[in-house]
């Protein structure tokens, strides 16, 4: 099974530590939530496509370089002289947890074209896509297009909240168009922090079954060092995750979810699949997801299948 992501695709400006008259500095990493889960993916051995869009400037050629040297299918990466490639800087503190600003008035990650999109979503098995892209009214109605497309195709639809807090006008706006989509998706990942702004509840479990209840067949909760909680309509179970040093979680949750994925893809789809299954490809996506954590950056430091494999 093919899996095609779609959404944002950008630099992270990431902090990387302050030079000798306390400057800090910065590096340029290449990422975007739907972006990184295509490389996550590609790197575990899957067929993978990125559909987006970059600016006509070096660093739209850096994340085109990025996806190419990755193995990721790169023939729906549009291009827009209407913005410059957009950036996020991403902040770092002690503990590797991140602070985010966007320079995204407008940003080429916004500018998708909804027929092109539509086009290169026809033959995905698994689509993904998270909300950073529905921030954006015009770029909003590529991936709603998008979605009913695959979706009339036979694809299965995963999401990411992702939720960003300073793309977004009013925490309803969020609340409203994060929701608006639960309908037309298969699998979801939410993150802790997420669960009430997704659902109105706070607690992990319940907020699973809430979603599991408005038609979702597989939702997955990431609980950051405990692991990740997982719920079906008949099964659910909470994963031990992988203790390490952590050096930057930019991406952790990317790589869960491009592993996780992965295994969909391995095995042709969630038809039938077993708790057996669901905590061995649980398992095998915190793995992942904490290789990722150990190392600076985010495409950059997501691992290979034969690191998982072995860490495992």
């Amino acid at each position: 099974m093919k899996i095609t992501t779609i959404g944002e695709i950008l630099i992270d400006m990431t902090q990387c530590g302050v030079d000798e008259n306390g400057v800090i500095r910065f590096a340029a990493n290449p990422g975007g939530a739907p972006a990184n889960v295509a490389v996550a993916a590609s790197r575990l051995g899957c067929s993978t496509a990125f559909v987006g869009c970059v600016g006509k400037d070096t660093f739209g050629n850096i994340l085109r370089d990025t996806l190419v040297a990755n193995n990721v299918d790169v023939s729906g990466l549009q291009t827009t002289d209407r913005s410059g490639t957009t950036l996020a800087v991403v902040t770092v503190d002690r503990t590797g947890e991140r602070t985010f600003s966007f320079m995204r008035k407008p940003g080429a990650d916004t500018c998708i074209d909804s027929e092109k999109a539509v086009e290169s979503v026809k033959n995905a098995d698994i689509l993904h896509f998270g909300s950073v892209s529905l921030t954006d009214c015009y770029c909003r109605s590529a991936i709603h297009s998008a979605i009913k497309e695959a979706r009339k195709n036979g694809a299965i639809i995963t999401y990411d909240p992702n939720y960003r807090s300073s793309l977004w006008e009013k925490e309803e706006y969020a609340m409203y168009h994060m929701r608006e989509v639960l309908e037309l998706c298969d699998i979801i990942k939410i993150s802790d922090e997420e669960t009430e702004l997704l659902t109105g509840k706070k607690d992990p479990k319940e907020a699973a079954r809430v979603l599991v209840e408005q038609g979702l067949k597989i939702v997955l909760v990431t609980l950051g060092a405990d692991g990740a909680y997982f719920r079906t309509q008949n099964l659910e179970g909470t994963v031990p995750g992988f203790k390490v040093k952590v050096a930057d979680t930019n991406g952790a949750g990317d790589t869960f979810f491009g592993a996780f994925l992965s295994r969909i893809a391995v095995r042709g789809g969630i038809e039938n699949i077993t708790e057996d299954e669901l905590k061995s490809y649980v398992r095998f996506a915190n793995r992942a997801a904490s290789l990722t954590s150990s190392r600076p950056g985010a495409i950059p430091a997501m691992p290979s299948l034969k690191e998982v494999t072995e860490a495992l």
